[in-house]
């Protein structure tokens, strides 16, 4: 009996005694980039069972896994992503080691070559966030021969028209920034800068399109974020690019090293156009049976250049400096002529009314220049961040032009005139933000920012009275002009995500004081202030591990840059006058918008459903002064509806094959009580094609696009179409890379018509232009791109201007 009771106490001792716990833990990365593989899926087994797992867990948004396990002994562990190859390790658990460190695991595009049989997977393009889209530049192939621009036309919820205007979410108004920082010349000037970049210095572009209570709430149809090259762990790398073609030529480097704490990285490009010459027509019908005719050609070539500067320096593992600076602008040689000429079409006489000749010749220059730093506190407590920042922009710009009459008839007030022109807009801005978590699934956030914002305009105009005669300056017609902001703005905002719900919720104050100054006509000066507050709200949910459902609500508002307010009175044209308005208020626009996505390694598809209003938008307004002369100016007199659908699909229709398509479809409606404006109408948009991988790896590109006939307050544009494509080929492990392009090459001039209609005239306008575009590209890295610039998680972006320049529009992430 004694013997049975001891055998049973060591039974029962056996069985409560607990198994011994231990720790696996390590990090996956990708091998080609080095960034971390975030939310790949984790399965641990033993190796003596492999068919049931012991478990599964997913990797962290920074690729880190730190799993607990009961029991030791010999185990497999296998991690899967989707269009990743799966990688598989063996380890041992034994007692004199309870913490397992698999160091850093690598993981690659599932593309290698096994027993002589090549297996290749396409890498997906898009990505999908509550409130962003992200767009894979790096890794397509068209970003070897494309710029920027170019590559806009294939991003969800983005359109690039015929004439090269951008549209974001159905806006001509957002915001661009680079690196998470804001760029006022690029937001200004979108198209002229983004096709003047070559889009094999991006490595994806982000469509924030709900920017929630941080961001500023300037821009309503979102933000462009564009991320530059760049990544990795340790070394130095350096890349040279270079270009030709019918328009010109240009080249550019990209560097990066890093010395202990210190990682510097560096890049500039350059590029000279000589575009063709343009042709334009015009011809206004009268109420009164005149009409007006006018057609004239210009010709324009000029420089591009842009550089930047980022470091950083890691003072502790919780205190981190970064610093950049950088630099984009360019200038501009042009000249043109017309002929105009007024007539009575009810009249048999063939003689006009009046007519003339231009000649015209102008030089102008356009740079932005910018300063960053910022300071990063981190805590023991994950995710909780607190961000101090300062940054310094200036954009000077600078026009001198000459207008030169000839053969004028029953005109003798016109004279030759110069305009001189500069304008320059500083800004100094201080930010503060903190975030932290609050348990498992809650985050909040909150910040304060301050800008000073000073807008000079000084537009001198020069009369030449005699032939041959001195240009003696017009003081009436003359404007020297201040628009002084200071802008202070607070935030708050709370994020949840739980199990397969996540939500985002804000609110935001905005107080714009205005101080409006006029150098020649002071009694004019005036201060306003303005006080807004803008909510924000997000709401998804992952129906599976492959696709998901956001809906959305925002506010925006839009404050008139110096474009539009700027009072000088440009009369270059003199039939038809332009002037900016200094009595422009604030617009304010609302949005609700409804997505659905699915991601899986053979189809991609993102639809968005959305519809937004505005009750006093900025539009551009003619009427007639008077004896037959044109006006145009800005108005807050819009009242705009817009229900949109858009659509991305891709298709990796076989290993080497890639099938897509991006295209938006909406419904306007636009008037103006007061004006008794009315207009409506439809319009859609498309860019498709493929990418094959041919015999000897050589990359195929077609591209195909089109867009309908569009409605405008007092008109309507003509549609349009375009087509391209590449090949290329890379050598030497992939270290040089040669491409070759073509583009609408079978016919070189293009016509776009717009068509505006007045109180008492109608007038069509077409305008010839060639995108006619061919040419070659070549790349060369050398080193190994191992340290990218370890940037704050947090820095200052100002998207709350609206931008003009009559570029279209401008727009991308940020910060407060």
């Amino acid at each position: 009996m004694l013997l049975m009771a001891l055998v049973a106490s060591y039974a029962i001792n056996a069985q409560t005694t607990p198994a011994v716990t231990y720790t696996v833990k390590g990090v996956l990365l990708d091998s080609l980039t080095l960034e971390a593989e975030p939310y790949a899926t984790i399965k641990i087994v033993r190796k003596d069972a492999p068919a049931q797992a012991v478990k599964m867990a997913v990797t962290d948004n920074k690729g880190k896994f730190e799993e607990k396990i009961t029991g030791g002994g010999d185990y497999v562990i296998t991690i899967t992503s989707i269009g990743k190859s799966a990688v598989v390790k063996e380890f041992n658990l034994s007692s004199s080691e309870r913490t397992k460190d698999l160091g850093t695991l690598y993981t690659s595009d599932s593309a290698n070559e096994l027993e002589g049989v090549e297996i290749v997977a396409q890498k997906p393009l898009v990505k999908v966030d509550i409130d962003k889209i992200e767009y894979n530049v790096e890794d397509d192939p068209d970003s070897k021969t494309n710029s920027v621009l170019e590559m806009l036309r294939k991003v969800p919820l983005v359109t690039v028209d015929g004439e090269d205007n951008i549209q974001v979410n159905g806006s001509s108004s957002f915001k661009v920034h680079v690196n998470g920082k804001p760029n006022n010349m690029m937001s200004d000037n979108p198209t002229e800068v983004l096709k003047s970049m070559p889009a094999n210095s991006i490595k994806n572009i982000e469509v924030i399109t709900n920017p929630g209570a941080k961001y500023d709430a300037e821009g309503v149809g979102g933000i462009l974020n564009i991320i530059t090259v760049g990544g990795g762990l340790d070394g130095y790398t350096a890349t040279f690019t270079g270009n030709a073609s019918n328009r010109g030529a240009g080249g550019g480097v990209f560097a990066t090293i890093k010395k202990d704490k210190f990682t510097l990285t560096g890049r500039y490009n350059y590029n000279y156009n000589d575009n063709p010459r343009n042709y334009s027509e015009s011809r206004r019908e009268n109420n009164d049976g005149t009409r007006q005719l006018s057609n004239g050609e210009s010709k324009n070539k000029g420089s591009f250049q842009h550089g930047s500067l980022e470091a950083s320096y890691e003072l502790d593992t919780l205190r981190l400096i970064t610093m950049s600076f950088g630099m984009y602008g360019g200038g501009n040689d042009s000249d043109g002529s017309s002929l105009t000429w007024f007539e009575n079409s009810a009249s048999s006489s063939t003689d006009p009314i009046y007519s003339y000749r231009t000649l015209s010749n102008s030089e102008s220059s356009w740079y932005s220049v910018r300063g960053n730093i910022d300071y990063q506190r981190s805590f023991a407590k994950k995710g909780r961040l607190l961000t101090f920042s300062y940054n310094i922009n200036t954009r000077p710009q600078n026009s001198d032009s000459y207008i030169n009459y000839k053969d004028t008839v029953g005109l003798d007030y016109l004279r030759n005139n110069r305009s001189d022109g500069e304008q320059n807009t500083t800004e100094h801005t201080f930010q503060a933000d903190y975030t932290t978590p609050i348990g498992k699934y809650h985050t909040v956030e909150g910040g304060v920012k301050y800008i000073i914002r000073n807008n000079i305009s000084d537009n001198d105009r020069y009369n030449q009275h005699t032939a041959g005669g001195d240009y003696i300056i017009d003081n009436d017609r003359s404007s020297h002009y201040k628009h002084l902001n200071d802008i202070l703005s607070g935030y708050a905002s709370y994020s949840l995500r739980y199990k397969k719900f996540s939500g985002k919720a804000g609110l935001r104050f905005e107080r714009t004081m205005q101080d409006v100054r006029f150098k020649n006509i002071p009694d004019q000066n005036f201060k306003v202030n303005y006080n807004d507050f803008v909510p924000s709200a997000s709401i998804g949910y992952k129906i599976t591990d492959t696709q998901n459902i956001r809906t959305g609500y925002q506010m925006r508002i839009w404050r008139p840059g110096i474009w539009y307010l700027n009072p000088y009175r440009d009369d270059s044209n003199p039939m038809h006058i332009r002037q900016g308005n200094p009595d422009l208020e604030t617009e304010k626009s609302h949005s609700f918008n409804l997505s659905y996505s699915s991601f899986t390694s053979k189809f991609n598809v993102n639809l968005s459903l959305s519809h937004s209003f505005n009750n006093n938008s900025i539009e551009e307004v003619t009427t007639s002064l008077g004896e037959n002369v044109l006006y145009s100016t800005y108005e807050n007199i819009g009242k705009s509806r817009s229900t949109s659908l858009s659509g991305y699909i891709n298709w990796n229709a076989s290993p080497k094959t890639r099938i897509y398509v991006n295209m938006d479809g909406r419904y306007s409606d636009m008037r103006s009580p007061s004006r008794n404006l009315h207009n409506t109408g439809w319009e859609g948009f498309a860019y498709g094609g493929f990418q094959h991988t041919l015999p000897w790896e050589l990359r195929l590109s077609v591209n195909v696009m089109g867009g309908t006939p569009s409605p405008s307050l007092q008109g309507q544009r003509s549609g349009f179409y375009g087509y391209n494509l590449g090949l290329n080929r890379s050598f030497i492990n992939k270290r040089l890379t040669i491409s070759a392009f073509a583009g609408n090459f079978l016919k070189k001039y293009q016509k776009h018509k717009n068509e505006t209609v007045g109180e008492n005239f109608t007038m069509n306008s077409s305008y010839s232009y060639s995108r006619q575009r061919f040419g070659v590209s070549i790349s060369y890295r050398i080193g190994e791109l191992k340290a990218s610039v370890k940037k704050a998680a947090r820095t200052i972006q100002n998207d709350d201007q609206k931008g003009g320049g009559g570029e279209g529009g401008g727009g991308g992430e940020g910060g407060n």
